[in-house]
């Protein structure tokens, strides 16, 4: 089961990217498909400076990967847009990122075809109206006490 959140403002999508790093236990892979603008990159920059990245976030647009070290956990990702052929993962080494300690945050992930690990969660972000759905949510990201688990390939 998974769950659907509108979002009004970029704020709310902030707000949804803090949520899903609390609930971050790697081993996770994460997919984000959608239109270009639907706000995938938005929601990667909260996750990630909720979990204590305090740099610069870059879009991988053109460098297909940026790795995020973290003092718990490693950050991918992944912004296969513009990839030629999944065939290039393989020769980039997008399987020796694959470790215990891996989170992955994958933009455009059906342009990897079945290069990829296997998916926890695969959210889908689009327009709605003038703000911005997203569903494929861990049911958790709806809970009303906010006693959440995380939930990972392990969980």
């Amino acid at each position: 089961m998974s769950a659907t959140r509108e979002l009004a403002t970029e704020a709310q999508m902030e707000a949804l990217g803090r949520e899903l790093a609390a609930l971050s236990r790697p081993p996770l892979v994460v997919t984000l498909s959608g239109p270009l603008g639907a706000g995938k990159t938005t929601l990667v920059r909260a996750w990630l400076r909720a979990l204590g990245h305090s740099g610069p976030v870059r879009s991988p647009t053109y460098t297909l990967i940026e790795t995020y070290r973290l003092d718990h956990l490693t950050v991918h990702h992944l912004d296969l847009y513009r990839l030629g052929d999944p065939e290039e993962l393989e020769l980039i080494g997008v399987r020796d990122l694959d470790t215990a300690d891996a989170l992955w945050l994958v933009e455009w992930p059906e342009r990897g075809a079945n290069r990829l690990p296997a998916v926890n969660w695969a959210l889908e972000l689009d327009y709605a109206g003038e703000g911005r759905s997203v569903s494929g949510l861990p049911e958790a990201v709806s809970a009303v006490d906010g006693s959440a688990r995380g939930a990972g390939r392990n969980s």
